[in-house]
Parts: C-alpha cells; sequence; structure tokens
C-alpha cells in the first residue's frame, strides 16, 4: 500500500502507535516507537535516532540516523494494548544526508540481492528456525528447565508447548505469514514452525518478526522462548537451516534439469560448489557466537562436514527429493541466533561466487559421513567446520567474497565485536574447569 492508504488503515484500524523496527548488526532487534501524531512524519522517513547507541553503527559524533520504513512491511500486531492497537514497519538505516547507511544490515542484504537481479536471478528462501522453551522462576526469570519431555512430533501429554505452538502460530498467521508447519523437535522443550519460502530480503524480515512473535507469545504462557544454539548438553541444539534457490526473471527455477545428473542443473551444482567453497568462512556469521560452535558438534545431526548429498543429512548441504520448481538446496549449518540479512548474504554470495567461476559441487556423499574415519573422509576431499568462533573468524578475515557481502563497515565491526566476544569467554573460569581441576590440581 501506499503512503496514503496506510495512514486511512491505521485510522479505520484505530492504530494508535506505530513501531520503527530494525536490527543492529549482531541481529537484534531494536524499535522506535511514535504515536499517531507523528505517523505522517515517520512514512516521509523522517524519524532520528542515536545511531552511537547501537552495537557497530556510528562514533558518538556522527550519531544522528534516519529510519527509512518499507510500507510493503506494515502490519499489525493482533493483540490490544492499553492504550490501543500498535503498528510495526520495518526500516533501513540511512545517514542524515539521506545516503544508504552502509551499516544497515538488510540494505547489505539489498546489495548481494541486486547483484543476482544484474544476472538474472531472484533468490528464494525459507528457513526452519529451532527454538526451546524453558520454564521461568517465580521472579520472571528463565531456568534451564524445559517444560516438557516430548521427542520429535511428539504431542500432547508429552508436549506441553502445544498450547504455546498453536497461539505462536495465530499471531503469525495474522500478521500475514503462510505457516507450513508447527511441530516439536527432537530434544525436550524444542520447537519449530516453517513458514512458506519468499524472496530473500521478505524471509530475512519474517525470520525477525517470527523471532519477537516467538519471544512474545512464550512469556504470555510464563515460559521463555530462546533462540541460542545449544542451550543444554548432552541433547540436540537448534538449527536454522535455509532451503535457497535461483529463479529466473520468468519465474523458472534454474536448478532445475530434468536431463542432468540428479535433475540438478550446471547453474545448481556451481551454486552448490561456492556455498562449499565458501562455508568455512561464513560460518562465522551463519553461526555467529562461542555457543554456535557446541552445537556444531558429532552426534547431534548439526553438520560438521563440507560436503553435500540428495540422500542423507549428515553433510551440510542437502538437496531434498523434490524437483521441478521446488528443485533447492537445504544448507543445514546457519543456526537461529545469527543476523538472518547478513548471513543469507553471505550465502547467495558464495553460491553467486560458484556459478561466477563454473565450480562444480563434485560426487554426492551419500554415506553417512559420522561414521567415516578420518582417513575417508581425506580420501573423499571432506573437509571439517571451524572447531570455535575463533577459527571461523580467521577463515572469515582471508574470504574476499564474505567480505564484500558484508561491506567494509559491517565486516569491521562484526569482526571486533566477535573477537571481543571470544576473548572474553577464553579469559573467564567456567563451572567445567573447577570440576576437573580445582581438587586434581
Amino acid at each position: 500500500m501506499d503512503r496514503k492508504e496506510l495512514l486511512e488503515r491505521c485510522r479505520a484500524e484505530g492504530v494508535r502507535f506505530l513501531r520503527l523496527t530494525f536490527t543492529d548488526i549482531d541481529g537484534i532487534i531494536k524499535n522506535v516507537e511514535v504515536p499517531a501524531s507523528q505517523f505522517g512524519k515517520a512514512l516521509d522517513g523522517q524519524i532520528m535516532f542515536d545511531g552511537s547507541s547501537i552495537e557497530g553503527f556510528t562514533r558518538i559524533e556522527e550519531s544522528d540516523m534516519l529510519l527509512q520504513p518499507d510500507l510493503n512491511t506494515f502490519a499489525i500486531y493482533p493483540w490490544e494494548t492499553p492504550y490501543g492497537k500498535v503498528g510495526r514497519l520495518i526500516c533501513d538505516i540511512y545517514n542524515p544526508d539521506e545516503t544508504p547507511f552502509d551499516g544497515c544490515p538488510r540494505q547489505a542484504l539489498k546489495k548481494v540481492v541486486a547483484q543476482a537481479a544484474e544476472l538474472g536471478f531472484t533468490m528464494m528462501a525459507g528457513p526452519e528456525a529451532e527454538f526451546f522453551l524453558f520454564r521461568r522462576n517465580p521472579d520472571g526469570s528463565p531456568n534451564h528447565e524445559t517444560h516438557d519431555v516430548g521427542g520429535y512430533f511428539d504431542l500432547t501429554p508429552v508436549d506441553l508447548g502445544e498450547e504455546a505452538r498453536r497461539d505462536i502460530v495465530e499471531v503469525l498467521e495474522a500478521m500475514g505469514f503462510e505457516v507450513e508447519a508447527a511441530h516439536h523437535e527432537v530434544a525436550p522443550g524444542q520447537h519449530e514452525i516453517d513458514f512458506r519460502y519468499a524472496e530473500a530480503v521478505t524471509t530475512a524480515d519474517n525470520i525477525i518478526t517470527f523471532r519477537f512473535v516467538v519471544k512474545k507469545v512464550a512469556m504470555d504462557h510464563g515460559l521463555h522462548a530462546t533462540f541460542m544454539p545449544k542451550p543444554l548438553f548432552g541433547i540436540a541444539g537448534s538449527g536454522m537451516h535455509t532451503h535457497q534457490s535461483l529463479f529466473d526473471r520468468k519465474a523458472r527455477n534454474v536448478f532445475f534439469d530434468p536431463h542432468a545428473t540428479y535433475q540438478l542443473s550446471k547453474l545448481a551444482r556451481a551454486y552448490i560448489g561456492g556455498i562449499l567453497e565458501h562455508c568455512r568462512a561464513f560460518v562465522a556469521v551463519t553461526n555467529p557466537t562461542v555457543n554456535s560452535y557446541k552445537r556444531l558438534v558429532p552426534g547431534y545431526e548439526a553438520p560438521v562436514n563440507v560436503a553435500w548429498s540428495e540422500k542423507n543429512r549428515s553433510p551440510l548441504v542437502r538437496v531434498p527429493a523434490r524437483r521441478g520448481q521446488g528443485t533447492r538446496c537445504e544448507v543445514r549449518v546457519p543456526d537461529p541466533a545469527c543476523n538472518p540479512y547478513l548471513a543469507i548474504a553471505v550465502m547467495l554470495a558464495s553460491g553467486l561466487d560458484g556459478i561466477a567461476k563454473g565450480l562444480d559441487c563434485g560426487a554426492p556423499v551419500n554415506r553417512n559421513v559420522f561414521e567415516m574415519s578420518e582417513r575417508e573422509k581425506r580420501r573423499l576431499h571432506i573437509r571439517q567446520l571451524p572447531g570455535n568462533l575463533q577459527e571461523a573468524l580467521e577463515n572469515l578475515e582471508r574470504d574476499r567474497v564474505v567480505r564484500a557481502a558484508l561491506g567494509e563497515h559491517i565486516y569491521t565491526n562484526f569482526l571486533r565485536n566477535k573477537r571481543e566476544e571470544w576473548h572474553a569467554y577464553i579469559s573467564a573460569v567456567h563451572g567445567w574447569e573447577r570440576e576437573q581441576y580445582l581438587e586434581k590440581y
């Protein structure tokens, strides 16, 4: 809708406040809320905020930033507040002179999407974001107790999150999502809700909205939702498998070739080749926390092997069985703690680089890689993902394609933030160390 239609809808629906939302470099959602008297100014992109207070944005001497809303993202939250209804717009960040801000994650993705468009491609992406529901203490703080003992696809009485999950689906659908499935995941207290694929920027917008809705509805049920990749030792962690494909200007899936081996086109094989080529660097972005690498360990179906398959789920990339317009690759490494704008940007850039260089993904690895010896992996040229955040950051520094996808401003600030996180972690003394060494030495 245009500016006039949006204002008319706000009046008709009784919207009293409008949240102008965006994310910092870490993917944490932020917002500036304006009352109805300021809606016109907000829609004209004239609302300023202090960028120096946002992680990785600007220095204090250059702090004024503009919020430029994308009118296509307008939605009304389907819950009432004592003050009336609240609307939402997702924004791009601009400089005071109304030029795009280099540190805006959403615009970083838009730049890579534009590069794909110049080649005649539109990326479609569909995420599978998992999360945990934990109980809360009497004071409202979360504890480490899962709310149920359910497992994969279980239902009540062991799946106590069923009602919360249904309410999440209701809210998402009221905000325009097409939810395809919702179910209990492998670990106790772990859940997954899948929504329909969309173009890259829309998918990233949807992930941000999804994370907010999940946390809000969980809180309404007295639970705490977390997208932390590995909250508990000894059980599966949470991933965000991302299905992706490219369509041409005639809306045809260019990954499909009915006459090729596995019915995968040369473009599809090159795209997957680019993913495999750059994944050891882009995991710093798709798996951006110290905790991310405690999910990426053998034994819990999380991918640690740089390979692809069209049958099993042990390699990093899987090609699901569906063909035709549904032909796609599933990149299984990202986790839901990532900034989705940056994560999708670096994966798309990697795939496009594979196409530009004419790479090939090689033969699929259809055996269970987890059961292979190290010698077998070397023979098949199967590399391992980085074992920790520090190693991933070192790979990121050496990868020009992934760095270019982020842009210099985001890359520099992201690298600095993550190095600080790593140094804080390795300098801290953890409970495991005291248990192992306090009496022994």
